[in-house]
């Protein structure tokens, strides 16, 4: 079964939750760390979404099966997107103020244009590259804005970097599998697939004694695991299956501006003009490449 292809109206929904699931899920990663680790938090939202998104499916009457030969493209881009992103990213979060961490990991559209460029031969139009200008000018004022805490936090900056790098290798791979399994399988299977190594890493590092955390880092996690893990990368998907590799990227570019005002609200994060003039170039970044044409 091939997966269904989007229209127009479709994907701005889609870009719509998607801003707003994920972005408000950044200030949430330090709560989510105070009494487990990095990877015991990763290890459980990624088991627990992947498990969660293929119930959905197989309710919905999907069959869980991949073809042998997508089988290995499957994993490895899952890997490399998932399981890069979500350790990378929450260390970056943990590390510094959660909406610039999210700004770093959100250079994903810049790395996805050149490398499809590269690799997939996706010549990038006129619009497409005022529209990386204008997303790179953004991500430029934050960097600038939040350039004290990057040279007190430098592997804080390195992960948020690695994230997006890795985001955008995954995306790339993915588009090369041309996958037929429907979106939803294919997530569940990437998330599933990512989680094994990093619950490894959790039991290595973790301790011998039986710990239960406090309902509000359970809870916490909970709400990660159903709604920006299980919700989110089924939608992600859905957007990345129907549009160009760089055009997708860019469709992203909103998610740290609501990052940063959602830090701002609730942290007291920095949030100056700066930080403003960023959201506007980004909005006007996202705006070119998904708005249609004027005729």
């Amino acid at each position: 079964m091939h997966a269904t292809r989007l229209n127009h109206a479709q994907i701005l929904i889609l870009v719509a939750v998607l801003t707003f699931v994920w972005g408000t899920n950044w200030v949430l990663f330090p709560l989510a760390v105070t009494e487990v680790s990095v990877w015991t938090f990763r290890s459980i939202s990624l088991l627990g979404s992947g498990a969660l998104v293929l119930l959905i499916a197989r309710t919905r009457g999907f069959s869980l099966s991949v073809p042998p030969k997508e089988r290995l493209p499957l994993a490895l881009a899952g890997l490399t997107y998932l399981f890069v992103w979500n350790v990378a990213s929450t260390y970056s979060a943990v590390l510094l103020p959660s909406g610039q961490a999210a700004v770093l990991g959100f250079t994903m559209p810049i790395w996805a244009t050149v490398l499809s460029w590269i690799f997939l031969h996706e010549r990038p139009s006129a619009r497409l590259l005022m529209s990386v200008l204008l997303a790179s000018c953004g991500v430029g004022l934050l960097a600038f804005a939040a350039r004290s805490a990057f040279s007190s936090a430098p592997l804080g900056f390195i992960a948020g970097l690695s994230a997006g790098l890795g985001w955008a290798v995954g995306t790339l791979m993915l588009k090369r599998a041309k996958l037929t399994v429907p979106v939803i399988v294919s997530t569940g299977w990437q998330l599933l697939i990512a989680g094994i190594p990093i619950t490894l890493v959790a039991l290595l590092l973790g301790t011998r004694e039986m710990f239960i955390p406090s309902w509000t880092t359970l809870l916490v996690i909970a709400y990660i695991t159903i709604i920006p893990m299980s919700l989110g990368n089924v939608t992600w998907f859905s957007i990345a299956n129907t549009l160009p590799t760089s055009v997708s990227g860019l469709s992203t570019v909103m998610v740290p501006m609501v990052a940063m005002l959602t830090g701002a609200i609730i942290r007291s994060e920095p949030l100056g003009p700066l930080e403003i003039s960023a959201m506007i170039c980004c909005a006007a970044a996202m705006a070119l490449v998904l708005l249609k044409r004027s005729r």
